[in-house]
């Protein structure tokens, strides 16, 4: 029998982890993460916590909780608020990941003795023949609308060994179905934060009450000219932290059509706006690229996502000093209001068409900048 440890959060999709891993016949732990500094803890997180316990009790598996969150402030939070400052958008679930949750959260699993290390996320993990004793290769999950994969990006492929996605090849609604079914409740109602640690997913807000508790990090920059293409000033931003490339909604700029954020010049603390027909994004390129897959077994076309929500985008990957060239084919016509934003992840993937179910992810980048 194997001895398997679940990341529960108290959501849905890892209840349902460790009830079908359970129902397999595999003895489960579970694992909750303590990620939140305490004054970041929302009131509905004691009580939360408390029916976590409650359920895991009624389905035999002992609980574990174990306090990230000096660690995650320093991996997570931190480099979030940093990312800011410098006028760059971040991807802060792409960053947990390989640090939190299949770093830290995974080797606490594997000292406590399991087998294996299970998580409610939409993605597959393939052992294929042509790489035998390596690696899972890494797919999207079959739920088109929850894949996960594109968060994963940044994890390097050897985090994956001994590693199950139950809700792989599951769509949200069969999870949710099978809970139903069996009369089993999640902890927490409803999909979680976008992101954990916003409350509200007002990002401004808290960078702003963070950085009051957190003053050695910095300031955040101020006011400065918005400017057409032309170089023509038409407006004053409200510091470049509160905008992001292909913007469009809340520049509070009167305009004759609408306008979109083309780019931001920090060292001049200028942001660049134009029309949809000023935007001529072509590709990006990324450093900090994590392989998942050797790059000489690329095909010559791949799918590129800029963005979570993105459809995927047939592209050219070109490596060069540093990090990877990623050249959009052809250059889209639709990307104004979802460009590449420097600090946002890059995911490469491979496959036959566009369907999730085919698609193998190849690497993940940091956007460096949009070309």
């Amino acid at each position: 029998m194997s001895h398997i440890a679940v990341a529960v959060s108290g959501g849905a999709d890892s209840l349902y982890s460790l009830i079908s891993l359970q129902r397999a016949g595999a003895e489960v732990t579970a694992l909750h993460a303590l990620f939140l500094p305490e004054f970041l803890r929302p009131p509905s997180y004691a009580p939360m916590l408390e029916r976590l316990a409650e359920s895991c009790s009624r389905l035999g598996a002992p609980l574990h909780l174990l306090d990230c969150s000096s660690v995650f402030a320093d991996k997570v939070i931190r480099p979030f608020a940093r990312a800011y400052l410098e006028s760059r958008t971040p991807n802060p679930c792409a960053a947990c990941n390989p640090a939190m949750k299949f770093g830290l959260l995974r080797d606490e699993a594997l000292r406590l003795g399991a087998d294996f290390y299970a998580t409610g996320h939409y993605a597959r993990l393939e052992f294929r023949e042509k790489d035998p004793g390596g690696a899972p290769a890494l797919y999207a999950g079959a739920d088109k609308t929850k894949d996960q994969s594109y968060f994963l990006a940044l994890t390097p492929a050897e985090n994956f060994r001994r590693v199950l996605f139950p809700t792989g090849n599951k769509r949200k609604a069969e999870v949710l179905a099978e809970l139903a079914k069996l009369g089993q409740r999640p902890a927490q109602a409803g999909e979680s934060n976008e992101i954990c640690f916003i409350p509200g997913n007002d990002y401004r807000a808290f960078l702003r009450a963070y950085l009051d508790r957190e003053p050695g990090l910095g300031r955040l920059p101020g006011p400065g000219p918005v400017l057409l293409p032309d170089g023509r000033e038409i407006a004053r931003h409200r510091g470049l932290w509160n905008y992001t490339e292909g913007q469009r909604h809340g520049l509070g700029i009167a305009w004759s059509e609408p306008l979109y954020v083309l780019g931001k010049d920090p060292a001049a603390n200028t942001l660049l706006v134009g029309a949809r027909a000023d935007f001529g994004c072509r590709g990006c390129r990324c450093g900090l690229v994590n392989y998942l897959a050797p790059f000489t077994d690329w095909p010559a076309e791949v799918f590129v996502k800029t963005r979570y929500r993105q459809t995927f985008m047939p592209a050219r990957a070109e490596r060069e000093a540093g990090g990877l060239r990623l050249e959009f084919l052809p250059a889209p016509a639709n990307l104004a209001g979802t460009a590449p934003a420097p600090g946002q992840v890059a995911a490469v993937y491979a496959g036959e068409g566009r369907d999730c179910a085919d698609m193998r992810l190849l690497a993940g980048g940091l956007i460096r900048q949009a070309e």
